[in-house]
């Protein structure tokens, strides 16, 4: 049974707390650092979860998630980077307070507004996904296979500028999916008699490769370039006025529901929801002229709105397995490398996992209000540390994680190959993220087929007889829909 309360009784214990301290500090690190998502930080993390139980598992995975959010406010407001994509908006008015010797202040109100963003969403991931849950263990396997047809059309709302390369990028995936032995007949396909390729190619080296190693090339390859600046301004005052927390706080409010409802969304996330919170706000404002020369308001609202989507990510996530951004994409293969299907039998299957997201989510946005307030300081230190010594380190983690799955080299050659395959991509405008997607859906996909044909004796009608199915294949059809006006607009402009 799930129980908020009995989530507090293993995040307090002796043993859990320390992951989440140190993927709450971990994240908020990562974050700061330009180029090291909280998708990055979660993939450094995987190989301890091999060591940890489940809960701990994404315990300490959830504090990374929301502190990479929050952090990569930090080097947006001090050396005008985002650190993460979400924290592009903040950068618009966190700078200019910095240039004014407000920088402090910034970051103070960067803190605040994200830790109040993460628990309100917190809250709504609380309330909404047990009853999500409910109705969705009303699904059969036609139900789930046309709730992963419609999990699959997230690939064009995550395709970047270019709805081509991410539908070749998706259907690379699913290519590479196939790889290994059918999950109906047992017949081996595509393995050429490798037995290393006879169970496909890991999840976790492709992982590690596609995001971490591929990011490590793009970054050695800006170093040149000196894209990381000094941090020359004064600090200031810390936190703000209590006159101008009364002022911010029903902009805050707004901003965490508007980021709650938007992360809910399969295939938004903190950016989207971040840029229309700022606009938002500067609509209503009484001094809309001040937004980009320095208006507190302009950090509170993006930054409440990006820590808004991370329960609101994870509703669709835990209910119904579907990601509903770029990170949440990394935690489902999280979640199935620990042995765990996100779904609506999680809550009845592995009630003590849900119960330890709940309660790790709300003790990470604590965790983090604290740690974000005491480290201010700290910051401007964190943000000069030498590319030198940070990429080898992180690319020697990285193929010690790798190596740590099946203690194989061959993994490592996997991790490695994968990683040159996502620079090229990169480099040629092809997104990573709807590969991950093909990976992880395109077998839960044939496997809820086979298993709906097996049931109607190969009668393909039965994919079409349900009105929960119709009603998922209509969502897909709109996603389709408005990915190819999304990007016939882009074009357009």
């Amino acid at each position: 049974m799930v129980s908020f309360w009995a989530g507090y009784s293993q995040i307090f214990s002796w043993y859990t707390f320390p992951y989440l301290f140190l993927g709450v500090a971990g994240g908020i690190l990562v974050g700061a650092l330009p180029g090291l998502t909280a998708s990055v930080g979660i993939i450094l993390l995987l190989p301890l979860t091999y060591q940890l139980d489940p809960s701990t598992a994404m315990v300490m995975l959830c504090g990374m998630f929301c502190g990479a959010i929050y952090g990569g406010s930090i080097s947006a407001i001090l050396i005008s980077t985002p650190g993460t994509p979400s924290a592009a908006a903040t950068v618009l008015d966190g700078y200019p307070l910095a240039l004014k010797g407000q920088a402090g202040k910034a970051l103070g109100v960067a803190t605040i507004a994200s830790t109040i963003g993460g628990i309100i969403s917190t809250f709504c991931l609380i309330f909404i996904s047990p009853q999500l849950a409910k109705f969705a263990l009303k699904f059969g396997p036609e139900e789930y296979f046309a709730l992963m047809v419609f999990g699959l059309t997230i690939i064009g709302s995550v395709s970047g500028k270019s709805l081509t390369k991410g539908i070749i990028a998706g259907l690379f995936g699913l290519l590479i999916a196939t790889i290994g032995l059918d999950p109906v007949t047992g017949y081996a396909r595509f393995s050429f008699n490798n037995p290393n390729l006879m169970s496909g190619f890991p999840l976790l080296p492709v992982l590690i490769g596609l995001f971490a190693i591929s990011e490590i090339f793009i970054q050695l390859e800006n170093i040149s370039q000196g894209s990381w600046k000094a941090v020359e301004h004064k600090l200031g005052q810390f936190l703000p006025t209590l006159q101008e927390m009364k002022k911010l706080s029903p902009i805050i409010i707004l901003s965490s529901l508007l980021g709650t409802l938007i992360g809910v969304i399969p295939g938004t996330g903190g950016a989207i929801a971040a840029f229309l919170a700022y606009n938002e706000a500067k609509r209503w404002s009484k001094d809309p002229e001040s937004f980009g020369t320095g208006n507190i308001a302009g950090v509170a609202a993006p930054e409440a709105a990006n820590n808004g989507t991370t329960g609101g990510a994870m509703v669709p996530l835990i209910t119904l397995g579907i990601p509903g951004d770029v990170v949440t994409a990394v935690m489902l293969g999280a979640l199935m490398l620990i042995g765990i299907r996100p779904g609506p039998l999680m809550f009845k299957e592995h009630p003590q996992v849900i119960n330890a997201i709940f309660a790790g989510m709300m003790m990470a946005n604590v965790l983090m209000l604290i740690l974000g307030l005491i480290s201010i300081r700290f910051f401007p230190y964190v943000l000069k540390l030498p590319n030198s010594i940070l990429f080898p380190i992180i690319f020697a983690l990285c193929f010690l994680g790798s190596f740590s799955l099946n203690n194989s080299v061959y993994d490592m050659a996997v991790a490695l190959g994968f990683g040159v395959l996502g620079y090229f991509m990169r480099k040629n405008g092809f997104p990573a993220v709807p590969i991950v997607l093909g990976i992880i859906l395109g077998p839960i996909a044939e496997d809820e087929l086979g298993h709906a044909l097996l049931l109607s004796k190969g009668d393909w009608r039965v994919l079409f007889q349900s009105p929960l199915a119709l009603f998922f294949y209509g969502l897909a059809t709109f996603s389709v829909i408005f990915s190819l006006k999304r990007m016939k607009g882009l074009r357009g402009g």
